[in-house]
This record gives C-alpha cells, structure tokens and sequence, in this order.
C-alpha cells in the first residue's frame, strides 16, 4: 500500500492511526501542501486525487481511494481486527456520529484551503483566522463532549474498552485544537479519551512529527 500524505494533514493522520493500529504495512508517498504552491494541485497528483486534498490510499492491487472516513470504512472492511468499530448496531452509529461531527462539521472549517480565502480575497488577518478557527472548534467539542456525557460511558475511550473511529477523528482535532491555542478544560471527556489512545504504542507512531516527510523542529 502506498499512502500519499502530509505530515500535518489532519485527514492523513486519520488515516495512519487506523493503518497502525491495524498494523498495516505501507509506504508514505509525501505530498507537500505548501512547497511550490502546493504539491496537491500538481496535475500528476489531480489524476490521482481528483479534489487535490490527502490523504489517498492506493491498495495492491492499484485501486486508488480517497476521503479519510471512507478509507477507514475501506480498512475496517478489509482488516477487521483489531476492529474499529464496537460491536452493536448502536454503538456502531454513535461512533460514526462522533467521528463525522469532527470530520465534517469541525476539520473542514479550519482546512488549509478555507484559511487560505479567508485570508485571500477575503481580507482576514492572522488574529481574525485565528479566533475563526477558536469558535468552531469550540462549538463542534462542546457538542462532542455533550455527547459522551449523554452516553454517560466510564471510559476512558469514547466508546467501549478500546480506540475506535472516534479517537481516530479526535486526536488529530485536538492536535489541531493545540497548535491554535484553544482553551481545552471544558472537555474533560474529550481529553480523557485523547489522553488513553495517544498512550497506545500505534497512536504513538502516527502523530505528526514522526512521519518521514515531518521537517526537523516541526515547521511547515
């Protein structure tokens, strides 16, 4: 397998804390978001990836896959253990609600290219992007920690005795969430999860300044 990432990308990471915890073997194909304009927008790399965004996942076989959620979806299939989903029906929906409420209503908000036009042709400075990304990050972990708390799970993890989907969405939001600052004491439960995947030996090899495309002191 080859997976054609970022080192700081959030949806890369996704994706490399499934592949390690499942303990799938691949290659890091780096696609720089930054150098030269951004490699993403590279037509090489648009044959591949159509929207120009990592992380892709080319199998054995050749076939290509995108969108970190679907991908999961993809490896859980394919490698079932050790699973990344719980095993009832229920669980199994909280669990995906958990993990699209950070992917898709949390990430995109802060994603490289929202923060680009907000800057240009949009006008906002860098304290202007900075609180914008503060206040929806903000809303989307309160709505998150209301959710564990409603599950009323003794934890540590989100949902049931180990990681699922949802610490695989949740630790890069809060890696993100730390890079800009925000104020983390109102999510204790968000925190305890976080706290209990990172301390997993595969969460530990996927975190960001790990990667073979990661810059030495932690740049760009």
């Amino acid at each position: 397998m080859k997976l054609y990432s970022y080192w700081r990308s959030s949806a890369a990471y996704r994706v490399r804390l499934a592949l390690a915890y499942k303990a799938v073997a691949y290659t890091t194909v780096p696609v720089h978001l930054l150098a030269g304009g951004g490699e993403q927008h590279r037509a090489a790399y648009r044959a591949l990836q159509p929207q120009g965004l990592v992380p892709a996942l080319v199998d054995d076989d050749g076939t290509v896959l995108f969108q970190s959620l679907a991908i999961l979806e993809y490896l859980e299939e394919r490698y079932p253990g050790p699973p990344l989903l719980p095993a009832g029906s229920r669980d199994r929906a909280f669990v995906r609600a958990f993990a699209l409420a950070l992917a898709c209503d949390v990430h995109p908000l802060s994603n490289l290219r929202v923060l680009r036009y907000l800057e240009d042709p949009l006008g906002a400075d860098e304290d202007a992007r900075g609180r914008w990304i503060r206040h929806w990050i903000g809303l989307g972990f309160e709505a998150c920690e209301s959710m564990i708390a409603r599950r009323g799970a003794e934890g540590p993890f989100v949902c049931g005795p180990g990681p699922t989907f949802a610490e695989v969405c949740l630790v890069p939001q809060l890696y993100n969430a730390r890079r800009y600052g925000c104020d983390l004491s109102p999510y204790p439960g968000l925190l305890r999860a976080d706290e209990a995947a990172r301390a997993l030996p595969s969460f530990a090899a996927a975190v960001p300044e790990r990667q073979p495309d990661a810059p030495a002191g932690g740049g760009a």
